[in-house]
């Protein structure tokens, strides 16, 4: 593990709420009003098609890349001085549709990670393509590792071959597995020795399903830092890098994990 001695706290601000099915401009004033709340955060986490709620109808609601949702993205995070991230429905240059999640930074540049794990529960895997790959961003040095809601259920892909500072979930998770969700969070803490934040809507979708947010975030025993039950707004903790390295170094398991690669 990397000496971690240098990084300052991070403060994350998790952002749930309700969702106005398939109207982005909605989405992007309510949004707007909510992050006034998130100032001072150093990232800012949307939930899931934040701009659509979780929708299959991707050939219609599919933006182009650099489309105008990135925009407002960027716009925000230069507003915020924060990194602002959450995933949306995407036309890739190759023609196919990916639920992708945007990493917007102040500095104007914008990364992404392309959901792997569609839940074909609800037909994802007949209107969207996989993503190929994991990826690891930083804000202050810290290394964080998105994935999005169903990648939550493979802890091989959530792994962390990369020496991940912050495991974040972006999602939107029913309240009828809302067990599941509450369960496999900690778990990934744990078994990666590294932080966990995971963000989830509220309310009622255009399909009737109704979410009950239980965003979150983790320490790297598992233990709860924030737990927003089934609130209404914005949510803040603050990251202490210094007792992450202590901890890794009173209990390194990393030493004695199985090694692998992605095919």
């Amino acid at each position: 593990m990397r000496d971690l001695s240098g990084l300052s706290d991070l403060t994350v601000a998790l952002v749930q709420t309700t969702l106005v099915w398939h109207d982005r401009q909605a989405n992007f004033e309510h949004f707007e009003e909510l992050l006034e709340q998130a100032k001072g955060a150093d990232l800012v986490v949307l939930p899931e098609m934040f701009t659509t709620g979780f929708s299959m109808e991707s050939e219609t609601l599919a933006e182009p890349e650099h489309g105008p949702t990135q925009a407002w993205m960027v716009k925000q995070a230069k507003r915020l001085n924060a990194v602002v991230t959450g995933s949306i429905i995407v036309q890739a240059a190759d023609g196919s549709h990916r639920n992708r999640l945007l990493w917007a930074r102040p500095d104007g540049e914008v990364l992404h990670y392309d959901k792997r794990h569609l839940f074909r529960m609800a037909g994802e895997h007949e209107h969207f393509t996989p993503g190929e790959r994991q990826v690891q961003f930083e804000v202050k040095g810290w290394r964080i590792r998105p994935l999005i809601c169903y990648d939550l259920r493979f802890p091989v892909w959530s792994s962390d071959p990369h020496d991940t500072d912050l495991l974040l979930y972006t999602a939107n998770w029913p309240g009828a597995r809302r067990l599941h969700w509450n369960r496999l969070l900690p778990a990934r803490a744990i078994e990666n020795l590294c932080y966990v934040a995971a963000v989830n809507r509220v309310g009622t979708d255009g399909k009737g399903l109704v979410y009950t947010g239980d965003s979150h975030v983790f320490d790297f025993q598992g233990e709860s830092l924030l737990s927003a039950g089934e609130g209404d707004g914005v949510f803040e903790v603050r990251l202490n890098a210094a007792e992450l390295a202590a901890y890794r170094e009173r209990f390194p398991a990393y030493m004695d994990a199985d090694t692998f690669e992605f095919r």
